[in-house]
């Protein structure tokens, strides 16, 4: 019998180890909860109208066309049965099992909000497609209002932005919300001058990219003022609402009215994580990261492997691996080879050694930070790196050729090719949340119509 392979997420751990099980004699089930591979480091570009959703996002099932032993399947896992080896998921509108003999676990991270999960209907997160197309149209929504808009106060509040967390996704956010303002929509609105928008970016630690150091920290602050983002670190959020935020900075409270709020702050493991955990017993950290064993697999279950955003890995300093592509993508290769060596009766358990290739962040077109080594590189040199390592990661040759164009169009020019948003994009959310599954939804009907029409007859 062929040796059964589950793999839960299809990121870049998931994705990875399953190329690399390419010529390898098992059969492979991937378990998704989207038909399509994000490729997450670029999904601020999506919101703020440089790329397409589908340039950041290729089908699955295209990506994988090629690989014969791969079975790709919709839905979220809601149980595992670590005694009998068993997947339960559920797809839309159906629930079904998957038997597995190795399982690899690669579901990537949540945003956290810590605690206040409330934030999430006025600040989305930086997640998800979704999270993306609804950003687009609050923020070209907003200075569309703005523009229809007489009243001072109310103006400045459509055209105020706050995006919370200092780390690469906010840095990166809070410059293109910034370019938009101040180049790209120039002049195209009668009432208002977009310049006018005033972009804030907030975070509790002490430095913006405080993870890339001081000197690479102090240039990004330098060249986010440059473009007129008002950093504010060690400042805390307290509350979000509709119309503003509440931020605290010296035990000083501060409300701030912004229509906008774009949270980048936190991540913490989906409860999938949890599940495990407590079907193993497992360990997990304060953000819900599973400690596993240094070969990535679960201590006690050698058949299981955790990846990526979902592990707590010691590396070299010893300090946890951190929440980065390259992490997830060494680690599926890694989890691949095991099982690999586990099939032709070789010794396994050779411990995960992670390759640091170093970080990237840009601040704006033309301008980056990069840490690479004991490299240390910053404006226009880091910003070619930049572009050269996130065009070899994107997944497909079609999406690298579209990508230097619309690229070309925004950073040479001064457009954006991405520009539309529709209604649903910017209130889904919400209506989603209080009708409910629409797959259930359906089912239900559909049985209720039966039993009223077999009643009748």
């Amino acid at each position: 019998m062929t040796h059964r392979v589950v793999v839960v997420g299809a990121g870049f751990g998931g994705l990875f180890a399953i190329k690399a099980l390419r010529r390898a004699d098992v059969e492979i089930t991937l378990i998704n909860g989207t038909a399509y591979h994000l490729f997450q480091p670029l999904l601020y570009q999506v919101a703020t109208g440089i790329l397409s959703e589908g340039e950041v996002a290729p089908p699955i099932r295209e990506v994988l066309r090629r690989q014969d032993n791969v079975d790709v399947r919709l839905g979220w896992v809601q149980d595992i049965d670590v005694e009998s080896k068993v997947v339960s998921v559920a797809g839309p509108g159906i629930d079904y099992t998957v038997p597995y003999d190795t399982l690899i676990v690669a579901a990537g991270a949540s945003q956290s909000y810590f605690g206040n999960d409330g934030f999430a209907d006025h600040a989305p997160g930086m997640k998800s497609i979704d999270d993306a197309l609804e950003l687009r149209a609050r923020i070209f929504g907003a200075f569309e209002v703005a523009d229809l808009h007489t009243d001072p106060e109310t103006i400045e509040r459509w055209m105020t932005f706050v995006v919370v967390g200092a780390g690469p996704t906010g840095t990166e956010m809070a410059g293109q919300i910034a370019e938009l303002a101040h180049r790209t929509l120039r002049g195209q609105y009668k009432h208002i001058d977009s310049r006018k928008a005033r972009i804030l970016l907030v975070d509790a630690v002490g430095a913006v990219l405080n993870t890339f150091g001081d000197h690479l920290s102090a240039k990004a602050e330098i060249e986010l003022g440059k473009l007129g983002v008002e950093v504010r670190t060690d400042t805390k959020v307290v509350a979000v609402d509709a119309t503003g935020i509440e931020v605290e900075s010296n035990g000083q409270r501060e409300r701030i009215p912004a229509m906008t709020k774009v949270w980048a702050a936190g991540v913490s493991a989906p409860p999938l994580g949890g599940k495990l955990a407590a079907a193993t017993g497992a360990k997990t950290d304060r953000a819900g990261r599973i400690l596993v064993e240094p070969d990535t697999s679960l201590p006690g279950h050698p058949e299981i492997f955790v990846l990526g955003d979902m592990m707590n890995l010691a590396g070299e300093d010893g300090k946890p691996l951190p929440g980065v592509a390259q992490v997830a993508i060494q680690s599926g290769r890694h989890a691949a080879d095991q099982i690999k060596r586990r099939l032709t009766g070789k010794e396994t358990g050779q411990p995960f050694r992670y390759f640091d290739k170093g970080s990237l962040a840009t601040i704006s077109r033309f301008s980056a930070v990069a840490s690479i080594g004991k490299v240390r590189l910053s404006g226009f040199p880091a910003w070619v790196v930049w572009v050269a390592v996130h065009l070899f990661y994107l997944v497909g040759f079609k999406n690298r050729v579209t990508a230097v164009l619309h690229w070309a169009v925004s950073f040479l020019g001064r457009g954006r090719s991405e520009r539309v948003s529709t209604e649903q994009q910017a209130f889904a959310r919400q209506a989603i949340r209080a009708y409910g599954d629409p797959f259930r939804r359906t089912d239900d009907r559909s049985t209720a119509t039966g039993t009223a029409d077999e009643q009748a007859r």
